[in-house]
């Protein structure tokens, strides 16, 4: 039996090449995903080893981001860093000062992302010369008006030594000159990120630490260990002003949180390959159910001589072994070939990563190996049960089995079932919804279920549908009819194969639903609750200078502006007054001609004294109303009375709690701003965007965004989201694209004496490679209608669980990328029967006759 699937397998080389393909496709991504992510993550953990080669002990102030600290936990001062110095066991200590700092490109954008641009200061040792920043070109930088720039960040952005470039590190714009060029092992600056180095002093004062440091590093001298050094530090340093931190802790959690960041893409790319795999099952099935169809005598006589039915089964399973395993070791060569591309294209266009070796670990090959077999011999184990149950005398007599009447009638009754019970599912999770997890498991299975209900009945559901082709197809004539009995003749076939492109578009058709109709609820909703015609923001989450403010209110047609100042205090009493709320300060004048807040109870008013503005989840986890006084203590120690003069509906773009910034101010030891709201007579226009920009000095940093831009930014992550998933869809194009090409041209062998005869009665070779394009375009066609149809009703689903938290979602169907999609399922079907047609036209009309 070994033997004989040993020579089935190379007795159909070209019909099993589409599978191992097929099977390829997916084994490559998941293999190429585990190497991929195994590289990066080895990659970034080296390189984070190496940051702290010359730490032994870090130590950090207690409270460095508490708003309104004292100066004693938010930084650590001189003569820390010289009782350190002094400490035995302590070789030599590094200060470092480290904040936000933006460089801007020769065009006046940012360079790097705002998270990842950052700067520090250059802590010269006794050979004058920092370790951790081995210069590369030109000097340290030694005054005020110098700095030093990583050597990524040049080059993006054409810097060389002794240019000027602006920056901003303490808000305003600089002009420094580029002193120095640099290579650093930092891991945010392989990432794509900048680091500019100041000299010490410049440091401490552009990022507001006043003489002391944000870190200090301390190396341990010979033969002391770092848990020694740092137990020695925690003695000499007063309680509660630092903490401290082993090198080896520093990295593994560095390490860590690495490999929670290349969780999330690791899930994302195995969620492609999954797909992929999935499509494949069909394409599998397909191809073994068509190969046991046109060996129904061979098995036959097989069994006639002997063999038993678990022979045959057995046989056919050996040749899908033999078939996976092919697929797995080509997947994981693929694989491995697919992650270096990755790791390059990401280089080149998204970011930079660390140098360092592929990493092919044994997961990854097991996995390849194990997947490829795997998923074959499943899909090829239903239609070799089903071969081995015909009974050898019936096998002889037909070379096609058909599905009989019962079989029929049991394959309708259960999809029914399913599919039924996957939409009731679906409508009682939308219908009960309330913010649970259990609507959203009830969501998810209910479509999956859906999907299989429908896979199920795609044979029945493929003569209605197909049917409403056929005054198209009579259009071309005999070719046009033929094509549409040929879709009909074998509607499992047909159902197998549509359902690869089914699956794709319903999911790509539903994200699409969800992207567009999240997007114009969120649209809706800045224009709802934003009056103001512009937000101003810095970029890192850093805070705007309450200049900011002077600057833009004497921009002409500006007729209103607020800052948004964020403080803390205790509010209430309880439980309330256990936990600190977070509190925004604004301009009480102006603040309601610049936002449209959904009032529930009382109303906003002038903000003015002890007046605030809650939010409605706010009061009703507290329990306060409109009319409420409420005892406040501020972050100063400072006690007070509140009132709550309005109650509204919290969304993305207003939410807390919000007084007049004069109430906020006297409590407040540092005043800056994190945005500003700003509106303008005439409205937002390009003209009056460019004047706020040039009132606050071209700042490379700052973020001057309208209401289309503020949306664009919160939707950002469905559109990201949906960029992923229509490279998912290109995946599962190429699977279909194979299928179809499988499905005709098993389809075509199958009927070559058929096509004999056609030819011998007068069809043409035009005719024929008409036939069958027809035939694979309907068949395309089917699966796409099917896909969008469902893509939709899940959209429309999702959807429904979405307005539960934007009450201004609404449903749109975005017709033109949907028309796409179908062109789209038509296109596949055009390519796919390029070959099939090809060779169904080059047959020898005399030799076909004469085929079995």
């Amino acid at each position: 039996m070994f033997r004989t699937a040993l020579r089935n397998v190379l007795a159909h080389k070209a019909r099993l090449l589409m599978t191992v393909l097929a099977v390829m496709l997916g084994v490559a991504f998941v293999s190429g995903t585990l190497v991929f992510t195994s590289t990066i993550s080895d990659a970034f953990r080296t390189s984070s080893q190496k940051s702290f080669d010359n730490v032994d002990v870090a130590v950090m102030p207690a409270s460095p981001d508490e708003p309104g600290g004292t100066p004693a936990k938010n930084r650590l001062d001189g003569k820390a860093l010289d009782s350190l110095a002094r400490l035995p066991g302590a070789a030599s200590v590094t200060g470092t000062a480290n904040g936000f700092t933006g460089i801007s490109d020769k065009d006046g954008k940012l360079i790097a992302s705002g998270t990842n641009s950052r700067g520090s200061n250059y802590f010269p040792g006794k050979d004058g010369k920092d370790a951790r920043y081995p210069l590369k070109q030109g000097k340290a930088p030694t005054g005020a008006d110098q700095f030093a720039l990583d050597a990524g960040t040049a080059a993006k952005g054409g810097y060389h030594v002794g240019d000027t470039v602006r920056i901003s590190a303490d808000g305003p714009v600089r002009e420094q000159k580029l002193t120095g060029i640099f290579t650093t092992d930092d891991g945010r600056v392989a990432a794509g990120g900048s680091l500019a180095l100041f000299d010490t002093r410049t440091a401490q004062k552009l990022f507001g630490l006043s003489g002391g440091y944000s870190e200090i590093d301390v190396q341990a001298a010979a033969g002391t260990s770092q848990a020694a050094l740092q137990q020695a530090i925690d003695k000499a340093l007063p309680k509660d002003s630092a903490t401290t931190a082993t090198g080896k802790e520093l990295a593994d959690t560095e390490a860590k949180a690495i490999e929670d960041n290349m969780a999330g893409m690791r899930t994302a790319l195995l969620a492609f390959a999954a797909v992929a795999l999935f499509v494949g099952i069909f394409l599998i099935a397909n191809t073994f159910t068509m190969l046991v169809a046109q060996r129904t005598k061979e098995l036959a006589l097989m069994r006639a001589v002997g063999a038993s039915r678990r022979q045959v089964t057995r046989s056919v399973l050996i040749e899908a072994f033999l078939v996976g395993a092919i697929a797995g070791v080509s997947g994981l060569v693929a694989g491995i070939g697919l992650a270096a591309l990755l790791r390059e294209v990401l280089n080149g266009f998204v970011a930079k990563f660390p140098e360092g070796p592929l990493v092919v670990s044994p997961s990854a090959a097991v996995a390849a190996l194990g997947i490829g077999t795997v998923i074959t011999v499943l899909a090829a184990w239903l239609p070799a049960r089903r071969g081995a149950k015909v009974p050898p005398v019936a096998a002889m007599n037909s070379v096609h089995a058909v599905a009989t009447t019962k079989s029929l009638l049991v394959r309708n009754t259960l999809g029914a079932l399913v599919a039924g019970l996957g939409t009731a599912s679906v409508l009682v999770a939308t219908s009960v919804y309330d913010g649970d997890d259990t609507s959203k498991i009830m969501l998810g299975g209910g479509g999956m279920l859906l999907l299989v209900g429908v896979f199920i009945l795609t044979p029945l559901l493929s003569r209605p549908l197909i049917a409403l082709a056929t005054p198209v197809l009579r259009a071309f004539g005999t070719s046009g009819l033929l094509a549409r009995q040929n879709a009909l003749r074998n509607p499992r076939r047909t159902a197998t194969t549509a359902s690869a492109l089914m699956i794709g578009l319903t999911l790509i058709t539903g994200m699409t639903v969800i992207a567009g109709s999240t997007q114009q609820g969120i649209d809706k909703l800045a224009v709802d609750a934003l009056k103001a015609d512009y937000t101003i923001s810095m970029e890192g989450y850093t805070q705007l200078p309450t200049t900011a403010e002077k600057k833009v209110r004497e921009v002409a047609g500006v007729t209103a502006v607020t800052p948004l100042r964020e403080g803390m205090a205790t509010i209430g009493t309880g439980a309330a007054a256990q936990q600190p709320t977070p509190l925004t300060g604004v301009d009480g004048a102006q603040f309601g001609s610049l936002v449209r807040p959904d009032i529930s109870e009382g109303s906003l008013g002038t903000l003015r004294g002890d007046r605030i503005l809650v939010d409605q989840d706010t009061a009703t986890r507290n329990g306060w109303r409109a009319g409420s006084r409420l005892p406040v203590t501020f972050q100063d120690g400072k006690k007070s009375t509140l009132t709550v003069s309005g109650v509204y509906q919290g969304n993305q773009m207003l939410g807390g709690v919000y007084l007049d910034k004069r109430t906020l101010a006297p409590h407040q030891k540092d005043i800056s701003d994190s945005k500003l709201l700003v509106k303008m007579a005439g409205g937002a226009t390009d003209a009056h965007k460019d004047d706020l920009v040039e009132a606050l000095g071209k700042n490379p940093a700052v973020t001057v965004a309208d209401k289309k831009d503020v949306s664009s930014a919160i939707a950002s992550m469905f559109t990201l989201l949906l960029n992923m998933l229509y490279g998912l869809l290109a995946m599962a194009v190429i699977v279909a694209v194979l299928g179809v090409i499988n499905t005709l041209a098993m389809s075509v062998f199958e009927r070559s004496q058929e096509i004999g005869m056609l030819r011998a009665i007068g069809l043409d070779r035009r005719g024929i490679k008409r036939m069958v394009r027809l035939e694979s375009l309907v068949i395309s066609l089917f699966g796409g209608v099917l896909g969008i149809g469902l893509g939709v009703f899940m959209g429309w689903a999702v959807g429904q669980l979405i307005s539960a938290h934007l009450p201004t979602y609404e449903l749109v169907l975005p017709w033109a990328r949907m028309g796409i999609f179908l062109g789209l399922a038509a296109l596949v079907g055009v390519l796919a029967a390029l070959w099939p047609a090809f060779r169904a036209a080059r047959l020898n009309m005399l030799a076909a006759i004469k085929a079995e």
